[in-house]
């Protein structure tokens, strides 16, 4: 019993965790390049519904999830445009594309869905699949843990990718330069409006992937709650995992973990066991991520331009 609710709450931490690891990669990608980004929520639920769309209506996921990536590009871009072009308040842009995302989803929705604020659901046999399954003992210890969807793993790859290229490449640490000393790399001769488009754009993508992750892999439809607060989590995460890849897969695998418990406690056996309002429970990831703000977001020290709009002629 007790290896059983272990193995349960492990293989539900990695499950949640990872749409969170997406949309937290996504802005750390971005910050990095000196652009804060705190529209991830919009991004991820736009994410969600195209993902979702596509995917039942040509009954492939992986299509949705593709699609969800570029659904997200596509917002990050009016990031880019509005803050690197036009040097608008990075904030005030993030917050817009907070409210863009789920209206354009809604409106969308109930255009292809005769009226529903929800997509029809995909098939099982259309919904990501899981490469591990039937390797294991069937609900065993490391069936219950390992047997995830394909999502899951993509996720915690694209998290040593993204490592390696922002600390292991040229491109990473122009990134990084631009981020923290956007005049000293402009005068290397580095493109920064270039780069930070490219991040930006990028961190879209990652974000519209951690959507879909919701909506054509955990669940397989998309709801007009389903992705509610996903994104500010995430961003919760990047800062308690001080704007590097590493860090942002460790406070997603906290977060991830908070759900996971959520839903352990919530199983019929334990709730005769334990009986705990369903409010309350849904309430431990969001209190969890404002004590891990309050407690830790002093210590974490964002890229020195971040949120900075760079004036290439300013003197």
């Amino acid at each position: 019993m007790f290896l059983e609710s272990v193995a349960f709450i492990l293989g539900t931490t990695l499950m949640y965790a990872t749409p969170l690891l997406y949309a937290a990669l996504g802005g750390t990608v971005s910050e990095n390049a000196g652009v804060v980004n705190i529209g991830l929520e919009g991004m991820m639920t736009f994410g969600a519904f195209v993902g979702a769309a596509v995917g039942y209506f040509l009954q492939d996921a992986w299509l949705g999830f593709v699609a969800a990536g570029v659904a997200g590009g596509l917002l990050a871009l009016l990031h880019a445009v509005a803050c690197v072009t036009f040097k608008a308040n990075q904030v005030v842009s993030g917050i817009a594309l907070n409210f863009i995302g789920p209206g354009i989803s809604l409106f969308c929705s109930r255009l292809l869905f005769d009226g529903a604020t929800q997509t029809l659901a995909l098939p099982l046999d259309a919904k990501i699949s899981r490469p591990l399954n039937g390797v294991f003992p069937q609900n065993g210890f490391w069936d219950m843990v390992l047997n995830q969807y394909a999502t899951v793993y993509v996720g915690f790859f694209l998290a040593g990718v993204l490592w390696f290229v922002l600390y292991r490449t040229r491109l990473g640490l122009r990134l990084r330069a631009v981020g923290e000393h956007p005049r000293a790399a402009d005068t290397l001769g580095i493109d920064v409006d270039r780069l930070k488009y490219l991040a930006v754009v990028s961190g879209g993508v990652l974000a519209g992937f951690g959507g879909a992750a919701m909506s054509v892999a955990v669940v397989s439809r998309f709801s007009a709650t389903l992705i509610c607060g996903q994104g500010f989590i995430a961003l919760a995460a990047m800062i308690f995992g001080k704007w590097k890849p590493q860090g942002a897969a460790a406070a997603c695998l906290l977060f991830g973990a908070a759900q996971g418990l959520v839903v352990f406690m919530g199983r019929a056996d334990m709730q005769r066991l334990l009986p705990v309002p369903s409010q309350l429970l849904a309430m431990i990831p969001f209190i969890l991520t404002l004590a891990i703000l309050v407690g830790f977001v002093g210590k974490a020290v964002a890229p020195a331009a971040d949120g900075i709009p760079y004036e290439k002629d300013a003197a």
